[in-house]
C-alpha cells in the first residue's frame, strides 16, 4: 500500500444504511494505512460524517449535478480538483463508473456481488449462498482494497456524536419522563427502548399493528419507549412519538441514549450500531445473504422460516402472502429478545 496515495475520495451517494456502513471501513483503512478521506454523497447524508476524525470534508452531490449533461462536466472538474487523490468507488453504479473513467489517480471498487445476489434470488437460494453469507456489506467494501476482508466485528460503523449532542438527548428523555408524568417501572435513562417502525421500502417494516401490540406490552410492564423516524406517526398525539421531529444527528443521539432499538431492515438500524446501541432487527423480505444483518456483539435478529425468503433485493416486491414473514414475528418474541439484550446493556 506504500505506493498508493494517503488521501482518497469516497463515492457513495445513498442510501442511509449503506452510507453509515462505510464509516467502519474508513476507520479500518485509516488505522491500517493512515488514509484520510473526502466523501462524495448526497446532502441529506452528509451529517453522518460530521465530527468524523478520518474525514476531512464532504463533497455534496446536488441533484442538478447528477443529471446529464451537467454530470459529465462536474465529474471532470472533480477529477481535476482531486487529481492527487485516489478514488474509492463504494457504490458500483454507472455514475461512479463514469467518474472512475475520468479519474486521474488510482481507482478501487468494491465487490458488489450483483450477479451473485440476483442468481441467488432467482434460484430460490440454491446458488452462491455460502459466498453471500460469508461477507457483510462492510467486508465487501473492504475488498476494494485488500484480497481478504477483516472480521465483521472490526468494521462496525461509527458515528461521532459531540458531548453536547449526547447531553441534549439525555436531557430530552429526562424531561419527557420526568415526575412520573408517563408511568414507568424502569429508569428511562437506562432502559428506554427506541422504536423505528419504518423502512425505505414498506415491505421491510414490521407491521404497525405489531408495534402497537408491543407498546401495549410496554405499557403493562412500565417500559419507557420512544418512536423515531420519517413517515406517518403510529402514535399521533403521544409525546413519545417523535416521528418527523428529529434530524439525523438528533435521532442518532437519542438512539445513543436508549438501551436498545427495535427496527426492521433500515438505515436507522445501522445508525444505532454506529452509536453503540444494540439492535433487535426484524427481517422479512431480505435475509443474511444481502449482507445487512447487524453485526454488533449484543445485536439480535428475529426472522421467520419461510421458503419464499428472500423475495427481493430491497424489499420492493409486492407480497402475495400479505407480509406474513414479518407478521409471524410477534411482540412476545421481541420481549424475549429484549430480556436477552438488557442484562448486557443495563443494570438489573
Amino acid at each position: 500500500m506504500h505506493m498508493l496515495p494517503k488521501k482518497w475520495v469516497v463515492f457513495r451517494l445513498s442510501a442511509l444504511g449503506d452510507i453509515v456502513l462505510t464509516t467502519g471501513v474508513l476507520r479500518h483503512w485509516h488505522e491500517m494505512y493512515g488514509w484520510r478521506f473526502q466523501v462524495l454523497t448526497k446532502e441529506a447524508f452528509a451529517p453522518v460524517f460530521d465530527n468524523n476524525p478520518m474525514v476531512d470534508g464532504v463533497i455534496t452531490a446536488e441533484a442538478a449535478n447528477l443529471a446529464m449533461p451537467r454530470m459529465g462536466a462536474w465529474f471532470a472538474e472533480l477529477a481535476r480538483r482531486y487529481k492527487d487523490y485516489g478514488l474509492l468507488d463504494l457504490h458500483g453504479t454507472l455514475r461512479s463508473a463514469l467518474l472512475a473513467a475520468l479519474w486521474k489517480g488510482p481507482v478501487r471498487r468494491y465487490a458488489k456481488h450483483g450477479f451473485a445476489r440476483r442468481a441467488f434470488l432467482l434460484s430460490g437460494g440454491r446458488v452462491y449462498k455460502e459466498t453471500l453469507r460469508s461477507l457483510t456489506v462492510p467486508q465487501r467494501y473492504a475488498l476494494a482494497v485488500a484480497k481478504t476482508a477483516p472480521p465483521a466485528g472490526e468494521l462496525l460503523p461509527s458515528l461521532y456524536l459531540t458531548d453536547a449532542e449526547r447531553m441534549r438527548a439525555k436531557s430530552f428523555l429526562a424531561n419527557l419522563f420526568r415526575d412520573g408524568v408517563l408511568k414507568n417501572t424502569f429508569d428511562p435513562l437506562s432502559r428506554c427502548v427506541a422504536l423505528h417502525p419504518f423502512a425505505a421500502h414498506a415491505h421491510k417494516a414490521w407491521p404497525g399493528d405489531r408495534y402497537k401490540e408491543l407498546v401495549r406490552e410496554f405499557e403493562k410492564k412500565g417500559i419507557p419507549w420512544v418512536a423515531l423516524g420519517q413517515g406517518e406517526a403510529l402514535f399521533p398525539g403521544d409525546p413519545r412519538d417523535l416521528t418527523g421531529k428529529t434530524t439525523l444527528r438528533e435521532s442518532a443521539a437519542l438512539l445513543a441514549a436508549c438501551s436498545v432499538l427495535v427496527s426492521g431492515d433500515s438505515g436507522p438500524m445501522h445508525l444505532a450500531t454506529a452509536v453503540g446501541t444494540p439492535v433487535i432487527g426484524l427481517f422479512g423480505p431480505t435475509t443474511r445473504e444481502w449482507g445487512f444483518f447487524p453485526s454488533g456483539p449484543r445485536d439480535r435478529v428475529l426472522e421467520s422460516d419461510m421458503p419464499c425468503r428472500p423475495c427481493s433485493l430491497h424489499g420492493r416486491k409486492q407480497c402475495p402472502h400479505g407480509g406474513e414473514c414479518l407478521g409471524r414475528i410477534d411482540a412476545a418474541a421481541v420481549l424475549a429478545a429484549l430480556e436477552e439484550v438488557w442484562p448486557e446493556t443495563t443494570a438489573p
